[in-house]
C-alpha cells in the first residue's frame, strides 16, 4: 500500500516546523553536552563535517537573499554557530591532550595543509586567523555599527513617511502595517548585528588561545609521558594545525556571510544577478580594463599569456554588454523618431499607454497647498496636518457614519504661497488663506479690549477675526478671545466643507462597503433587501438625502430595515427618506439637543402651516414667491433670535411640509435643520422659542 502525505502535515520539513522549539532546545542542550562530555572520534568527525556544511549553507543563503531583513534571525544563528564551534574546540582539545589524536577530519586537514613542512601549515593557519580577525570581522563589525546607527536615526522619518502615504491614500492600512513591521524588523536586525559581530571577534581570539594550548599542552604532556621532543612537536603540531583549520575555515565562511549580509542592499534580485547587472552596465570601464591588461603584458619580463587571456575575456565581455546597452539606450530614441506606425509595435508602448491611463484618474478629495504651507503638513510638534486629517476621518466615521476617501495633499506652485484649495472630484469647492506661524483670534462676544493684528475672516464660518503673532497669544486669551493656530483653522474649514459635500462624496462603492459591513452584524435584513427589493443605487439616493440634510447614517442596519419594510409600497427616494428620518428621530434630536436633553424649536402658526400644506398639495390658491421669501425671512429672524445664547435652534413643522420647507430653508440657512413632529421623540423636552406668523 502506498502511504499518502497530507499537505501541510507530512514530510520532514513540516515536522521540523511543527516541533521547531523542541528541536532547537535539544540542539542547544547538545551543544552544552559537547563541552563537558568526551565523545568518540567518529562522532567528532560527524559534528565537524556538520559544522563545515552549515557554514557553507549559511554563506550561500546570504548570497541569495534579496535583503538583510529576509534573514532577521541571522544574529541568533551566529550565536549558536559560535557556541557550536567552541563546543567542538573543547571536545577536540580534550581528545588531543588525552589521547594524542583527534579523529580523521582533523588529521586529514593537518596532514594535507602541513605536509612535510609543519611551519608552512602553521603560517597558513595564522594567515587565516589574521584575515578573519583583522579584515573581515573588524570590517563587518564596523559596518554593522554604522548601519545600526543610521537605521535607528532614520526610523522616525520612515515612520512619518508611511503615515504620510497612508493619509494621502497611496497605501492602505494593511500595507502601512507591513511597512511599519519591516522598518521595526530592520532596526532590530541591525541593532542585533552590531552586538553579534562581537561573537565572531571573540571566537577568533578564542581560536588563537586554544591553538596555543593544544600545541604547548600537547608537547608538554607527551614529553612527560616519554615521547621525544621532536616527535611530540611534529605530532601535536599536525593535530593543532588540523584542529585550527577545521574550526577557523567554517568561522571564516560565517564571517564572510555576516559581511555579505550587512553590506547587502535591498534589491529585487539576489547578489549574483545584481552584481553582474551593475558591472556590465558600464562597458566603457570593461574596455579600459582590457586595454590596461594588454599594456601590462608588454612590460619587460612580464608573462604575456595570462594578461592577454584575461584581456581577451574582458573584450568579449565588453562586446556583449556594449550591444545590450546600446540597444537599450537607442530604443527610446528610435521610438521617439519613428512616430506613430513604428511606435505602435514598440516594446515600451504598454508603459506609455499605462501612463496615459493614469492621467484619467481623478482624486475624489485632494488638498492643494501653496509652498509656504508645506511645513504644516509634517510639523515636528506632533500637530501636523496629516495627524489632523487622520483624526478628521475618524470623527466623520463616528458621527456621520461615513468613511471619507483618502485625502491627497499636494503642493501647487500656481497657488499663492499662503493659499490652499480643496478639490472634490477634480473641481475646486473651497479656497482660503492662512498665515503659518501665526494664530487666528476671534471675539466670541465676551472679549474685552482690542488686539493689534491683521484683519481677516474665518474661512469655515465667515466670522470676523484677526491674525496675531505668537507673542500676543497669551494676552489675547486673557482678554477672552478664542485663539486658534493656522493648522486648526485649515482643518476646521476642511471639515465643514467636507460635511456640506458628504452627499456628493458618497459613491456606490462606498454604499456597497457599508452594506457589506452591516451584513456581518445584521445579515437577515441585508439578504431581504439587496438585491431583491432595492439595488445599491436606490440605497445611495436615500443615504445622500440624509447626508444632505445633516443626518448621520452610522446606524445602517436600522436604515436598511426601514427600506425593507416600505420599499414594496413606494420606491420614491424622497418618501423613503422621510420614513427613515422618523426611525432615526432619537438620534436626530440628540444631535440638536443641549446637554440637558432640551430641544429648542421655532414653530409656525397653524394657519401658516395650513397654507404651506395647501401649496405643497397643489391647491387652487397659488403661492406668491415673494410671500415665500417673506416667510423664510421671518424664520431666519426667529432662528437668529433663538441662537443668540449659543443654542442650536431647529424649525419644527408638520411632516407633510417638512421636505418642502427644508429645501427652502437649506438655500437661505444651510446650517439650520427642519424637523417634523413625527421625528421628535416624546420623551424629549421641547422648548418653543418663538412662533412664526404671517399677517395679511
Amino acid at each position: 500500500m502506498s502511504q499518502q502525505t497530507i499537505p501541510g502535515q507530512g514530510g520532514f520539513g513540516a515536522l521540523i516546523k511543527r516541533y521547531g522549539d523542541w528541536f532547537l532546545g535539544v540542539l542547544v542542550l547538545g551543544l552544552l553536552v559537547t563541552m563537558v562530555t568526551p565523545m568518540p572520534g567518529a562522532v567528532l568527525d560527524l559534528l565537524l563535517a556538520l559544522n563545515i556544511t552549515g557554514a557553507v549553507l549559511l554563506l550561500m543563503v546570504t548570497m541569495n537573499a534579496k535583503s538583510a531583513v529576509e534573514l532577521s534571525t541571522f544574529p541568533s544563528i551566529l550565536l549558536f554557530a559560535t557556541l557550536f564551534r567552541l563546543g567542538l574546540n573543547v571536545a577536540s582539545t580534550r581528545m588531543i591532550l588525552s589521547e594524542g589524536k583527534a579523529g580523521s577530519v582533523i588529521e586529514a586537514f593537518g596532514s594535507y595543509v602541513g605536509g612535510d613542512n609543519l611551519a608552512v601549515g602553521m603560517v597558513v593557519f595564522l594567515v587565516l586567523i589574521i584575515i578573519q580577525f583583522v579584515v573581515i570581522t573588524k570590517g563587518s563589525g564596523r559596518i554593522s555599527e554604522v548601519a545600526a546607527r543610521f537605521v535607528l536615526d532614520a526610523m522616525p522619518g520612515k515612520q512619518m513617511a508611511i503615515d504620510a502615504d497612508l493619509n494621502a491614500g497611496l497605501i492602505d492600512s494593511d500595507e502601512a502595517k507591513r511597512r511599519r513591521a519591516r522598518v521595526s524588523t530592520e532596526a532590530e536586525f541591525y541593532g542585533a548585528m552590531d552586538g553579534a559581530s562581537k561573537f565572531v571577534r571573540g571566537d577568533a581570539i578564542a581560536g588563537l588561545i586554544i591553538t596555543a594550548l593544544n600545541l604547548l599542552g600537547g608537547v608538554a604532556i607527551a614529553t612527560v609521558g616519554g615521547m621525544s621532543l621532536a616527535e611530540a612537536g611534529r605530532t601535536y603540531s599536525m593535530l593543532t594545525i588540523g584542529d585550527g583549520l577545521v574550526s577557523q575555515i567554517p568561522a571564516l565562511f560565517i564571517s564572510v556571510a555576516a559581511g555579505v549580509l550587512v553590506t547587502r542592499e535591498n534589491s529585487e534580485s539576489s547578489l549574483g544577478p545584481s552584481l553582474f547587472n551593475q558591472v556590465s552596465a558600464r562597458p566603457r570601464a570593461t574596455a579600459i580594463a582590457a586595454c590596461s591588461m594588454f599594456a601590462i603584458g608588454f612590460l619587460p619580463g612580464m608573462p604575456r599569456l595570462p594578461f592577454w587571456i584575461l584581456a581577451s575575456l574582458l573584450l568579449i565581455m565588453w562586446q556583449s554588454t556594449r550591444n545590450v546597452n546600446a540597444d537599450a539606450s537607442e530604443e527610446p530614441a528610435a521610438k521617439a523618431l519613428a512616430g506613430g506606425a513604428q511606435g505602435a509595435h514598440a516594446e515600451g508602448e504598454p508603459k506609455e499607454e499605462e501612463g496615459v491611463g493614469e492621467l484619467l484618474q481623478v482624486d475624489r478629495v485632494s488638498l492643494e497647498i501653496g509652498y509656504r504651507l508645506i511645513p504644516l503638513v509634517q510639523e515636528s510638534s506632533g500637530s501636523s496636518l496629516l495627524d489632523h486629517v487622520a483624526q478628521l476621518r475618524r470623527r466623520f466615521a463616528m458621527r456621520e457614519g461615513v468613511i471619507l476617501p483618502p485625502i491627497r495633499i499636494k503642493d501647487n506652485i500656481k497657488l499663492p504661497p499662503n493659499t490652499y484649495s480643496l478639490m472634490i472630484g477634480g473641481q475646486e469647492v473651497a479656497r482660503a488663506s492662512v498665515e503659518p506661524g501665526q494664530f487666528m483670534a476671534m471675539d466670541p462676544g465676551t472679549a474685552s479690549g482690542k488686539l493689534t493684528g491683521t484683519p481677516t475672516v474665518d474661512p469655515a464660518f465667515g466670522l470676523p477675526a484677526q491674525w496675531i503673532r505668537e507673542s500676543v497669544r497669551d494676552e489675547a486669551e486673557i482678554m477672552g478671545f478664542t485663539v486658534i493656530d493656522a493648522t486648526s483653522v485649515l482643518v476646521t474649514h476642511l471639515a465643514e466643507t467636507l460635511r456640506s459635500h458628504l452627499s456628493d462624496l458618497l459613491s456606490r462603492d462606498d454604499v456597497k462597503e457599508l452594506v457589506e459591513n452591516a451584513k456581518r452584524h445584521s445579515p437577515a435584513v441585508v439578504e431581504e433587501l439587496v438585491p431583491q427589493k432595492m439595488g445599491y443605487g436606490d440605497i445611495q439616493r436615500v443615504l445622500r438625502n440624509l447626508l444632505k440634510e445633516g443626518v448621520g447614517i452610522r446606524n445602517i442596519p436600522a436604515i436598511l430595515e426601514v427600506l425593507a419594510d416600505h420599499s414594496d409600497k413606494s420606491r420614491d427616494p424622497e418618501a423613503l427618506t422621510e420614513l427613515v428620518r422618523q426611525r432615526l428621530g432619537r438620534a436626530i434630536c440628540d444631535q440638536h439637543s443641549d446637554h440637558g436633553g432640551t430641544l429648542y424649536a421655532v414653530t409656525l402658526d397653524p394657519s401658516l402651516e395650513a397654507r404651506l400644506a395647501q401649496a405643497v398639495g397643489g391647491g387652487d390658491q397659488p403661492v406668491n414667491p415673494a410671500w415665500l421669501q417673506a416667510v423664510i425671512d421671518r424664520m431666519a429672524q426667529a432662528v437668529a433670535s433663538a441662537s443668540q445664547n449659543g443654542r442650536d435652534a431647529v424649525i419644527l413643522v408638520r411632516s407633510n411640509i417638512r421636505r418642502f420647507l427644508g429645501e427652502l430653508v437649506r438655500t437661505a440657512m444651510p446650517k439650520v435643520s427642519v424637523l417634523s413632529y413625527n421625528e421628535v421623540v416624546p420623551a424629549k423636552a421641547i422648548e418653543t422659542t418663538s412662533i412664526v406668523t404671517m399677517e395679511d
